[in-house]
């Protein structure tokens, strides 16, 4: 796995294999520095249940898998949300998880995550860190958050991407204000992939009906 992620690392680029077309893997995939932060996050948490939201070419996934090989060994599972996989990626993300000889530990599904994660909810699934990278406008990403808060477990990690981005930051404070999440991490100012890590409340929601913080 390990000689994948250098190799795309180097590269920047990679042949699709079930078409035939050249990707370009940057700055659409997530940084390095961003997935070697994701892949120390599952380590630090012990994580064995993760999920992410936009699969693309796959460089988080790879570094997620690679932290949950470290700590969770056979019972770890990673579950990917990618309704254009097959389309605006080729398939490429499916492959380069091959490639590393993971494929076998991701669960991929090819839906929007508005339909994915109430199917998994309705299915009683449960993660210890979700990673989330898809609909980057505000009421995408407002509405992932609502649904991973029920999915990640209490005191769980929810680490968002493009957090430079107007939208994503102003949908994850509502998170913080109203629900009691906190700012664990923000990285260094990036044009095209700032990172922020949030934590769920440890505690139940007791807020009365109408509560509303501004945010």
């Amino acid at each position: 796995m390990r000689g994948v992620i250098e190799r795309l690392a180097r590269d920047g680029t990679a042949v699709a294999r079930s078409d035939g077309t050249l990707h370009s893997i940057f700055p659409v995939a997530a940084s390095v520095a961003e997935g070697e932060a994701l892949r120390e996050w599952v380590l630090r948490e012990g994580a064995t249940q993760t999920i992410e939201i936009g699969l693309g070419y796959a460089i988080s996934a790879l570094h997620v898998c690679e932290g949950l090989l470290g700590s969770a060994g056979p019972t770890a599972r990673h579950v990917a949300i990618d309704p254009y996989q097959a389309t605006r990626f080729s398939n490429c993300g499916l492959q380069f998880l091959d490639e590393a000889g993971v494929a076998g530990l991701v669960e991929h599904r090819a839906e929007e995550s508005q339909i994915a994660l109430p199917r998994l909810l309705g299915e009683d699934r449960s993660f210890h860190l979700a990673f989330v990278d898809g609909n980057h406008r505000f009421d995408g990403v407002f509405l992932d958050l609502v649904f991973l808060g029920r999915l990640v477990r209490a005191g769980g990690i929810v680490f968002v991407d493009d957090y430079q981005l107007p939208a994503v930051a102003r949908a994850a404070s509502f998170f913080v204000t109203n629900l009691g999440w906190t700012l664990e991490e923000v990285s260094p100012a990036d044009d095209f992939h700032q990172w922020a890590v949030l934590r769920t409340s440890a505690v139940p929601d007791t807020r009365p009906f109408d509560h509303y913080v501004d945010f």
